[in-house]
């Protein structure tokens, strides 16, 4: 499962976005059923973060989780001015990668 979630940042609380943002990524990472994450953030206040989940149980289990529950309140209440979140099977994956030292 990939839940993606597309974020639109207020300017206030910047410290405390980021320490927060730390500390779920590395909570999340312990959660039964994780199995990744990708982030991009523009400097204009819009991120996407996709996090991968083995099952639409593990992903429940994450929404739900009273610590992450208490950070998306958080955010409703001071780091997000929108957000839109979507979940979705993943049928296909793989990736790629340049060996270190090969030229483009």
């Amino acid at each position: 499962m990939a839940v993606i979630f597309a974020a639109w940042r207020s300017d206030a609380d910047q410290a405390g976005y980021a320490a927060a943002a730390t500390a779920m990524d590395a909570f999340a990472a312990q959660q039964p059923g994780f199995c990744g994450v990708d982030a991009a953030r523009g400097s204009d206040g819009f991120s996407i973060t996709v996090s991968y989940w083995a099952d639409e149980a593990s992903a429940v289990a994450w929404r739900t989780h009273p610590d992450h529950a208490a950070a998306r309140e958080a955010g409703r209440g001071r780091w997000y001015d929108a957000y839109d979140l979507h979940v979705a099977r993943v049928s296909r994956s793989y990736a790629w990668r340049r060996r270190k030292g090969e030229q483009a």
